[in-house]
């Protein structure tokens, strides 16, 4: 199973995404950094990683991995946890980087007070440049799973193949690779369950 691990910071991602990109989308890719970074500020992953590393994950993972090259959802990707995890604004998004950003950015915020089952569920209505922000960021929180408790793993697992994977399916390179992860996660989560 094929892992996006290698653009840790913005100086490991530019040079790759100069070579895979025209220049003006690296600008913006850039900017969109800066912003995440001071939105984001001393977050922290669930392993104590800067939370920047998973911005970077999804992108990589959009960029060399499905060969994603729409500015917007590239952007999006980037920015796509500033509404739900700081205190920053849609207007904010939409002064900076657009309305069509802020919009996918919208999508895959999950609104306060909704189950997250019910917000997943409403991701089938998403536009398909939505859906691959959604599709990317996931890709991110799965590639490592074994690093989360093994409630957690069982729980996200049943939760990704429930939601995100039917989502993937419509995009070839995102359904190849769920299909490969969902093969490899399924003997390890029966054996999880055994305990």
């Amino acid at each position: 199973m094929e892992t996006f691990t290698s653009w840790p910071s913005w100086p490991q991602a530019e040079e790759p995404l100069a070579r895979a990109l025209p220049p003006e989308t690296v600008d913006a890719l850039r900017a969109a950094v800066a912003f995440a970074r001071e939105k984001h500020g001393l977050q922290q992953r669930p392993t104590g990683r800067p939370y920047l590393e998973h911005l970077l994950e999804a992108l990589e993972v959009a960029v060399a991995g499905a060969g994603v090259t729409d500015l917007d959802v590239l952007v999006a990707i980037v920015l796509h946890d500033v509404l739900e995890d700081t205190p920053c604004t849609e207007a904010e998004i939409v002064r900076r980087f657009g309305p069509r950003v802020a919009e996918f950015v919208g999508w895959v915020t999950r609104p306060q007070g909704i189950a997250k089952a019910d917000y997943l569920g409403s991701l089938v209505k998403a536009p398909p440049q939505a859906v691959l922000v959604k599709l990317a960021d996931r890709v991110s929180n799965v590639q490592e799973l074994q690093r989360m408790p093994w409630r957690f793993q069982r729980r996200y697992y049943l939760e990704t193949v429930a939601y995100i994977m039917p989502l993937a399916g419509v995009h070839p390179w995102f359904a190849a690779w769920y299909g490969e992860w969902r093969r490899h996660w399924h003997r390890r989560v029966e054996r999880l369950s055994a305990y």
